[in-house]
């Protein structure tokens, strides 16, 4: 897979990766080039040809959405195995349609322990999970 690239110079902060797209069982894969590295986005998109082509089933049907420009849209969502260069997570995938951006969202950026690198346009580790928030002292409640 390719690193992660932008298309032109004045695109600041867009970049786009290249990843690999398995069902869960890991029985078939596909490679999926040019996802927009989208922190606003809550989901990952690729096309619904290449998740099919991967052995991933629609799980959840007639999910709403909305998107940037307000319209409200129905698409399915799947469970699958993404990979991007050293990063690998388990998470949903919707089925995106023709005229859809294909994107990878916040959800598998978290499920990566990735964050973005801005001006370097890329992937970076985001350092260690937190597994559990600092415990109130007994008797103390929270305002």
């Amino acid at each position: 897979m390719d690193r992660c690239q932008s298309d032109t110079p004045f695109d600041v902060g867009t970049f786009y990766v290249d990843a690999e797209i398995s069902n869960v069982n890991r029985r078939k894969s596909v490679k999926v080039s040019h996802l927009l590295v989208d922190a606003g986005s809550g989901f990952t998109w690729a096309s619904s040809k290449a998740l099919s082509g991967a052995g991933i089933r629609v799980t959840k049907k007639d999910q709403m959405f909305v998107m940037a420009n307000g319209q409200h849209i129905t698409r399915s969502v799947g469970y699958c195995i993404l990979r991007v260069e050293d990063f690998e997570t388990v998470d949903e995938v919707v089925f995106a349609q023709p005229g859809d951006l294909t994107l990878l969202g916040s959800r598998t950026l978290e499920g990566f322990g990735a964050q973005v690198d801005a001006r370097q346009k890329r992937l970076v580790a985001a350092g260690p999970h937190l597994a559990a928030s600092p415990a109130q002292p007994r008797g103390r409640r929270a305002h």
